[in-house]
């Protein structure tokens, strides 16, 4: 394997340059912003993101998260997440949210391309969560979505958490009990 050697000048250019793609991405069509261009692209389309931020994730409903989608996760449709339209000025409405790829308006066609007679992506897997891979699906959602749904998960739990110590307490109870009566027969 060959050995590169960069100095402190060249170790700064590369780390512009991977920060210049990660905000950028293709957006430049393969042309370099120049560095006016560049920060017009920042101050207009970073504030953007942070308000407009999508959250994407793969998992069951009302349940648990199983993946966290990120920019560079594939899509059944093969493309990257981050070849998805995600930059909205005004997030749209409607749920659930579609994000077409870039390079053609429809997402409804994100069906496996790995052969021409499939109608959807199917699989006998269970997940890590116990659940099988046809109840789960793709969420995508903003922050103060995924804040509530979070708040929901997290009453949800409280209610579930505090239904079983109770039962559980109930039960050394009534065991303690019986451990009493059989202790009163002996």
């Amino acid at each position: 394997m060959e050995r590169i050697s960069v100095d402190e000048s060249g170790l700064q250019a590369v780390e512009d340059y991977c920060e210049y793609r990660r905000i950028v991405g293709d957006d430049d069509g393969g042309r370099l912003f120049t560095p006016e261009e560049y920060e017009e692209y920042k101050r207009k389309v970073l504030p953007q993101r942070l308000n407009n931020r999508l959250y994407v994730s793969f998992g069951v409903p009302g349940g648990i998260d199983c993946k966290q989608i990120g920019p560079e996760t594939q899509c059944f449709c093969t493309h990257r997440y981050k070849q998805h339209m995600t930059d909205f000025e005004v997030v749209p409405s409607e749920r659930p949210l579609a994000l077409p790829c870039q390079d053609h308006s429809e997402a409804s066609d994100h069906f496996c391309k790995k052969c021409s007679s499939c109608s959807g992506f199917n699989s006998s897997y269970t997940c890590g969560c116990g659940q099988p891979s046809p109840a789960h699906q793709t969420l995508v959602e903003t922050k103060l979505e995924r804040e509530a749904r979070d708040s929901e998960r997290e009453d949800g739990c409280q209610q579930s958490c505090a239904a079983s110590r109770m039962k559980k307490t109930s039960t050394e109870a009534s065991g303690s009990i019986d451990c009493k009566r059989e202790t009163n027969k002996h």
